[in-house]
């Protein structure tokens, strides 16, 4: 497990069987956000992805009781099949959010056969830190994670097909 850098991070990594360049995809594939980005009972209702620096996303989540939660955000950095790098501190064009709670660095490395996964959630607070693992940070970006794992896992198994 990777340490927090500071006492505003939190931190998730796993070893995911599949290449970067996949893990990548189901972040910037709006088809495959659907698919995983919500931990169920919620899902995802709706993913507008401008995947490039200064690009704003939209990912709207529903949940069971028919609660609508929108997260607006902006790509900070973008590295294809390596990093993204993620704010909710504008919600488009550099337009500041009411409240800016997070900064997300992910990234995507090639380890074996392949990639180690590497969320890193940076809040603005050490309050905002402690309110996110109170929501259930650990338990809620660890399910969505195996997630996002069933939803590549067949776009694998696709790529290791022989060919007739």
């Amino acid at each position: 497990m990777t340490a927090p850098a500071h006492d505003r991070e939190l931190v998730l990594t796993r070893f995911i069987p599949a290449p970067p360049h996949l893990v990548y995809r189901a972040w910037t594939d709006p088809a495959l956000v659907l698919q995983w980005f919500t931990p169920a009972p919620w899902k995802t209702t709706k993913a507008e992805l401008d995947v490039r620096p200064g690009g704003s996303n939209l990912i709207i989540m529903e949940g069971p009781e028919g609660q609508v939660v929108p997260n607006h955000g902006v790509y900070l950095e973008v590295v294809p099949n390596a990093r993204l790098v993620i704010t909710d501190a504008f919600v488009a064009a550099w337009e500041p959010s009411d409240k800016a709670f997070m900064t997300t660095v992910l990234t995507f490395e090639p380890e074996g056969d392949g990639t180690r996964y590497t969320a890193r959630v940076r809040h603005w607070s050490v309050s905002d830190r402690e309110a996110h693992e109170e929501m259930g940070f650990h338990h809620g970006w660890g399910a969505a994670t195996d997630q996002l794992v069933a939803a590549i896992l067949p776009l694998v198994k696709a790529v290791d097909a022989p060919t007739a």
